[in-house]
C-alpha cells in the first residue's frame, strides 16, 4: 500500500488478537484520543477504506486494518501520517492521510473508557463474515467506535453494537 511503518501481521480470530495485541488494547484506558489518520483520496476526498484506521491516544497510536473476509492486521507507532503514501504512480487517484471522518472528528479529546474484541456469531447459517473481529472503543460517556471487518476493507460504527456480536472484554 505505500504505507511506510505498518506492520501487516494479519491475524484471525479473538483468541489471537487476545494473545497479541490485548494487553497493550487494555492499556489504553483511561488514556484520551488525541487525534486519528485515515486515507482519502486527494481528488475526491473519498476515504479509502483499504488502509489502515490510525487512532492516537495521548502518545500512543494504535493502527487497525481488515483484510480479506477475516483478517486484522494492528500495528504500534509504527505509521508517520505525516509522510506521503508513495508508489501509487501508476494509479488516477493519489491517498494521502486525512485527519477527518465524520465519525471520528467530535471523538477527539474524549477518554477511552475501555476496550473489547468483538466476533461476529450471526444467526443466520451462512454468514460468510461469522467469526469476523472488529475492535471496540467505549469512551467515558457511555459513546462507543468500532473498526469492524467491512468484508475485504475498514468499517467504522458508533454507538451500541449489533446484538448478533458475542463480546470479549479485555
Amino acid at each position: 500500500m505505500g504505507i511506510k511503518g505498518f506492520d501487516r501481521a494479519p491475524l484471525v480470530g479473538p483468541d489471537a488478537v487476545r494473545a497479541a495485541h490485548g494487553a497493550r488494547l487494555a492499556g489504553l484506558a483511561g488514556r484520551r484520543l488525541t487525534g486519528f489518520a485515515v486515507v482519502r483520496f486527494a481528488e475526491d476526498d473519498e476515504w479509502f477504506a483499504d488502509c489502515p484506521v490510525v487512532l492516537e491516544f495521548d502518545g500512543r497510536q494504535v493502527e487497525a486494518c481488515h483484510w480479506k473476509l477475516d483478517e486484522l492486521s494492528i500495528g504500534w507507532d509504527g505509521i508517520d501520517t505525516s509522510a506521503p503514501i508513495a508508489g501509487w504512480e501508476w494509479y488516477e487517484r493519489t491517498p494521502v492521510w486525512s485527519r477527518h471522518h465524520g465519525l471520528l472528528d467530535d471523538l477527539v479529546g474524549r477518554e477511552l473508557h475501555a476496550s473489547a474484541l468483538l466476533e461476529w456469531r450471526p444467526a443466520a447459517p451462512r454468514d460468510v463474515a461469522a467469526g469476523t473481529v472488529a475492535i471496540e472503543f467505549a469512551f467515558t460517556g457511555g459513546d462507543r467506535l468500532r473498526i469492524v471487518n467491512g468484508l475485504d476493507e475498514n468499517h467504522l460504527e458508533r454507538g451500541p453494537a449489533d446484538p448478533q456480536y458475542l463480546r470479549h472484554p479485555l
